[in-house]
């Protein structure tokens, strides 16, 4: 008899399963929305800096050659074939934003010499929160 006692001591009843896994979802349901908040924070973010990474690069090219390129590929090689090109200015290549979309850059920039800008997570123009653009004239 002793050893029926000891035996379904070490076994748990499926009510204690049922209230463990309850405790482990509702865990889970605060902890997700958490992650992917800083998961969302952290892209923009990283869009911002790159923007401002590229943004120096360009006035570092400007420096060298007198004027902003046509293209971001002539960041890591003389595509306009400039006497003065003293790069790559960037290297390896000119980083995709955190959504995998190019950057758009314009020149003449309607906003200033030159706007440069990401879509967001939605690669469109315009948006609100994580589709919303980030650009480096705000």
């Amino acid at each position: 008899m002793k050893q029926n006692k000891n035996f379904k001591r070490g076994r748990f009843t499926l009510i204690e399963v049922v209230v463990v896994i309850v405790i482990l979802v509702m865990l889970a349901s605060i902890a997700t929305p958490l992650y992917f908040r800083h998961v969302r924070n952290a892209k923009i973010s990283t869009a911002k800096t790159q923007i401002k990474l590229i943004e120096q690069s360009l006035m570092d090219l400007k420096l060298d050659t007198g004027s902003y390129p046509e293209s971001l590929e002539a960041l890591t090689e003389n595509v306009d074939q400039a006497e003065k090109w003293d790069g790559p200015y960037i290297k390896p290549n000119v980083p995709k934003d955190p959504w995998g979309n190019e950057y758009v850059y314009v020149f003449p920039g309607e906003h200033g010499e030159f706007d440069l800008s990401s879509y967001g997570g939605d690669g469109q123009p315009g948006g609100e929160g994580e589709n919303a653009d980030i650009n480096n004239w705000e």
